[in-house]
């Protein structure tokens, strides 16, 4: 019978790193100081939600985290024209699709209720559904 030997090295336990599945969507809720965000596999399942402040760091610490749950090509933002306008370039020069996001309607709003993480859910599901279609 042979034996072999394992360099030690290789018997450290390594960190398991989360590998980036596929596609994601992301969404935005957009506001004055801080944004709101939401990742969702193309399936429409809510991966992960965060705040970020609306600044250029915050604009490119939203994009890097999403980007840890998987590839992001698109993003529906609400309040391209105002609020999300600084970070719908932001993203566009980064090579991600930005699709406007309207605001729900109120019917739906008193349906589900009202929430920043469920806004930004809701603008990624716009994106999904295909009912957001205009390009910022």
């Amino acid at each position: 019978m042979s034996t072999s030997t394992v360099p030690s090295s290789s018997l450290a336990p390594q960190s398991r790193r989360r590998r980036p599945a596929g596609e994601v969507v992301l969404g935005v809720d957009t506001h004055r100081d801080a944004h709101v965000a939401a990742v969702l596999s193309v399936t429409g399942a809510v991966l992960a939600t965060d705040e970020f402040p609306a600044t250029a760091a915050g604009y490119r610490g939203l994009l890097k985290w999403a980007r840890k749950s998987g590839v992001v090509r698109r993003a529906g933002v609400e309040g391209t024209g105002s609020y999300g306008a600084s970070l719908s370039r932001y993203l566009l020069a980064q090579g991600v699709e930005v699709l406007d996001v309207n605001w729900m309607d109120r019917a739906d709003r008193r349906r589900r209720g009202k929430s920043d993480p469920l806004d930004a859910q809701n603008a990624a599901r716009a994106v999904l559904s295909g009912r957001a279609r205009v390009r910022a």
